[in-house]
């Protein structure tokens, strides 16, 4: 299934499933799984550290892909797995937030900036 076929319904159903048939729930607390969110991100930077920019891009589609990709996919199951312990409806939070950062970073400020929304 791609990306275009996926919903965020099957993914969470999945990732609990997985989590279920292994008793693992009793380890899933919101402060364990932020700190395994964090644990992971710090797997997936270190394949970055020292690159620039552009090297950055050229690891990411280099021999070292299929590492990055069960980095970020390890990210992604630990904040799926912390939205469904914790009741977070993740479509409801994401469009929030983009609504939010929308207002922080219009476009007409910010189109082609990196500078925080308090610097524009």
């Amino acid at each position: 299934m791609s990306d275009a076929e996926a919903t965020l319904e099957a993914l969470k159903a999945r990732v609990l499933a997985f989590a279920e048939e292994r008793d693992w729930l009793q380890f899933h607390s919101p402060k364990n799984l932020s700190m395994a969110i964090a644990a992971e991100s710090a797997e997936l930077m270190e394949h970055f550290l020292w690159a620039d920019s552009e090297g950055s891009r050229k690891l990411a589609e280099g021999d070292k892909r299929a590492k990055i990709e069960e980095e970020l996919a390890d990210v992604i199951i630990y904040a799926i797995e912390f939205a469904n312990v914790t009741g977070i409806d993740l479509q409801d939070a994401i469009l929030a937030k983009m609504e939010q950062n929308a207002r922080k970073y219009p476009v007409e400020k910010a189109r082609g900036r990196s500078d925080k929304y308090t610097e524009l």
